[in-house]
């Protein structure tokens, strides 16, 4: 079962929160986030990605872990942000075109997510693991938040839909460049935080969504404290999550990037992956788009993979093994084992250098745009994977290759933060 817990957020208040509400620390770059705050200095990204401001310092340099610090003292003691007099939740509700999300802002504890109660279904990378368990350290807090799924039963979102009404004024609202609303509404009401509380105590499990790296992090935090000796209780043992119905979310698919085709020359390596797929060129697409649609039918019998190289699209298929479990019939495993693996030499899909990942809500002219200019010389574009075979595979203790969804709302960073000493 799971424990649900109250807390005091740290939040802007009703007119800070456009300028301070910031995109998550891992759909920019560096240069990115610089720009950004070039135009915008209270952007929150001055404390979730502190090395854009120090472009001369390595990123894991420890004075860009101190300037985060630095940053988010600078927003308390402006009086930016302010924290709440109280323990209380929070929902996090995003309009997105013609689609709502809800969702739950509590914070859960690290030993759910140690227990498996709280379930992951993708690997972590080492290098992202190791900095934001830096980076929450040094800044302590958790100022993204971890997105969590439950399975839709018992009532709960019909409930939690129930605390917002049509004529409730959010405590925060923020609209994006994009046109997307993210609202934050806190709960104070002791009863409906009880039944909250007792509602998840029944169920069984969690599922983490996005934020793979921050809840094992949080996790990390607590256990190099024990290790070293140092206070390892109270609000440090819990991290800040939001949580959504598993129906109520979209998906798409993450793409990959690489540096070199390895002893391949691109004529070589076309012909190679006919070995192991039905290769075809598929001609121009939608570069506005976040997916390219397959041309193979029916699409659900076939791995169908897109991949980018010099100037041109192709599609990449070959049936699917339905007498295999379910996670060795993603399409993210097949082309780990036949191409990344097997053809490239990449074993280590979570620290080898020469693997990207990008994530499914860019436009896939981005993926073109990154091999046109030779940053990489091929692109691969991924399908989505369905929510039920995610939660299966959690169920079974499998892990998905790193970066293998994009689940979509994505939440902004810096309108709750969940702080602790």
């Amino acid at each position: 079962m799971v424990m649900i817990y109250r807390f005091a957020g740290v939040r802007p208040d009703r007119l800070a929160a456009s300028a301070i509400a910031a995109v998550p620390y891992d759909v920019v770059t560096a240069d990115e986030a610089r720009a950004i705050i070039a135009k915008n200095p209270e952007t929150f990204l001055r404390v979730s990605r502190p090395d854009a401001e120090l472009p001369g310092l390595a990123p894991d340099d420890d004075r860009v872990y101190q300037r985060a610090h630095e940053n988010f003292v600078a927003l308390e003691s402006d009086g930016r942000m302010k924290k709440d007099p109280t323990p209380g939740m929070y929902l996090y509700r995003v309009l997105q075109e013609d689609e709502t999300f809800l969702g739950l802002c509590c914070c859960l504890d690290v030993e759910d997510y140690r227990k498996n109660n709280i379930r992951r279904h993708e690997q972590t990378r080492y290098d992202k693991e190791e900095d934001r368990t830096r980076h929450i350290e040094a800044v302590k807090a958790h100022n993204g938040p971890v997105v969590l799924l439950y399975r839709n039963g018992e009532g709960i979102f019909s409930f939690i839909e129930s605390l917002v009404n049509q004529s409730s004024a959010p405590d925060a609202e923020v609209t994006t460049h994009s046109g997307i609303i993210h609202q934050i509404f806190r709960i104070t009401d002791r009863k409906a935080l009880d039944r909250l509380e007792t509602c998840f105590s029944l169920v069984p499990a969690l599922y983490i969504a996005d934020g793979h790296h921050r809840a094992k992090a949080a996790l990390n935090v607590v256990d190099r404290r024990i290790a070293a000796g140092k206070n390892a209780i109270g609000e440090v043992t819990r991290f800040m999550g939001v949580m959504f119905a598993h129906d109520r979310v979209k998906i798409h698919g993450y793409s990959r990037l690489l540096t070199d085709l390895g002893t391949f020359t691109q004529e070589q390596f076309l012909n190679r992956l006919k070995d192991c797929f039905d290769v075809r060129e598929y001609g121009p697409v939608d570069g506005k788009g976040y997916n390219i649609p397959p041309r193979t039918t029916p699409p659900e019998k076939f791995h169908v993979i897109h991949l980018y190289l010099s100037g041109r699209w192709y599609e990449c298929t070959r049936p699917i093994d339905s007498s295999l479990p379910p996670l060795n019939t993603l399409d993210v495993a097949i082309l780990q084992k036949h191409v990344l693996e097997t053809m490239l030499g990449i074993t280590d899909p979570r620290g080898d250098p020469r693997l990207q990942y990008l994530g499914g809500a860019r436009p896939v002219s981005d993926l073109e745009r990154l091999v046109d200019e030779g940053k990489y010389q091929i692109a691969f574009a991924m399908q989505p994977v369905r929510v039920d075979t995610v939660l299966a595979i959690a169920d079974a203790d499998g892990v998905m290759p790193p970066k293998s969804t994009w689940f979509e709302p994505k939440l902004l960073s810096g309108l709750v933060v969940h702080t602790f000493k």
